[in-house]
C-alpha cells in the first residue's frame, strides 16, 4: 500500500519542490505523511465542492495545483473560507499535496502541456527564473494561423466559456504561453518575437500595452490555461501509484461566465 509520502515522492520526481518560486507554498500542506492512500482526487483547486467530492468517494488525498494554504494563518476557524477548507480536510482525514509554481516550471509541466494542447512546436522558456530554469514557453506553428483560427482553437481545446483579446495582426505564427496570471510577461513575449501571447488574468493597462507594442493578446481564463495539466498528473499517478484509484475532479470547472 502507498502512503501520502509515497505519492509526494512520485510528484516531487517530476516537479521538484526546489523549483518553486520564493513567494510560493507548494508541497504537502495538510496531512499525515504515513497515512495509507487508496483513493486520490486531482483538481486544479481545493474548493468546498472538491472537498465534498473527496469525502463522497472516500479519498484520503487531494492533489491540487493551487495551494490550499496561501497566506500565513494566525488562526483556523470557520469564519474564513480558506481556514474552513483546512478545518474540513483535517476533520475528514484528507491530506493535501499542492504542486504550484514548481509544476509550472518543470519540464513536462503546465506550460509544456499547454503548448502541446495548442499544437505548438516548442522553442524555449518565456521568462528565466534561474540559469537553468524558466517559466512560460514560446513556440511556433509550421503554418500561420488567423486570429479567428487561434480563438476557435483555444475555445475548443481549453474549453473556455469566453476569451477576452486584443487583435493587432491576423497572422499567428510565433506564440508565447503562460499558464495562470501572466500579464507581467507581455514584453518578454514581444522581445522573443512572438506575434501572439496567450495567458490569463489580464488587466486593462496590460491590454493597452499589447495594443501599443503590436502583439495579439488572448486572456483564456486562469482555470482553462492551467487545468490542462490535471489529467496528465492523474494519469501519471495512476501509473506510479498502481494500487490506488486516481480520479480527476468531476465537479471543478471554470466559474466565470460571459454575458454576450
Amino acid at each position: 500500500m502507498n502512503s501520502v509520502q509515497d505519492v509526494f515522492n512520485e510528484l516531487n520526481a517530476i516537479a521538484p519542490i526546489e523549483l518553486q518560486m520564493d513567494f510560493d507554498n507548494a508541497g504537502l500542506l495538510i496531512g499525515d505523511r504515513n497515512k495509507t492512500v487508496n483513493k486520490i482526487i486531482v483538481a486544479l483547486d481545493i474548493t468546498s465542492a472538491v472537498i465534498n467530492e473527496a469525502i463522497e468517494i472516500g479519498a484520503q488525498l487531494i492533489v491540487s495545483h493551487h495551494p490550499v494554504i496561501w497566506n500565513a494563518m494566525k488562526q483556523v476557524s470557520s469564519d474564513n473560507v480558506q481556514q474552513a477548507h483546512v478545518m474540513k480536510l483535517i476533520e475528514n482525514g484528507i491530506s493535501a499535496i499542492c504542486m504550484h509554481t514548481n509544476l509550472d516550471i518543470a519540464d513536462g509541466g503546465v506550460n509544456d502541456v499547454l503548448m502541446h494542447v495548442l499544437g505548438l512546436n516548442p522553442i524555449g522558456s518565456l521568462q528565466q527564473v534561474s540559469d537553468k530554469t524558466g517559466v512560460g514557453r514560446y513556440g511556433m506553428y509550421s503554418r500561420s494561423q488567423t486570429i479567428e483560427d487561434m480563438l476557435k482553437l483555444c475555445k475548443t481545446k481549453l474549453h473556455c466559456n469566453g476569451i477576452k483579446y486584443v487583435c493587432c495582426s491576423n497572422c499567428v505564427k510565433t506564440v508565447g504561453v503562460m499558464g495562470g496570471s501572466g500579464g507581467n510577461a507581455i514584453l518578454d513575449a514581444k522581445k522573443l518575437g512572438c506575434d501572439t501571447y496567450i495567458t490569463s488574468d489580464i488587466k486593462y493597462d496590460q491590454f493597452l500595452l499589447a495594443k501599443e507594442i503590436n502583439i495579439n493578446l488572448l486572456d483564456v481564463g486562469h482555470f482553462n490555461s492551467e487545468n490542462v495539466i490535471i489529467p496528465v498528473v492523474a494519469e501519471y499517478l495512476q501509473d506510479k501509484v498502481s494500487d490506488a484509484e486516481v480520479y480527476t475532479s468531476a465537479v471543478h470547472e471554470q466559474v466565470e461566465q460571459f454575458f454576450v
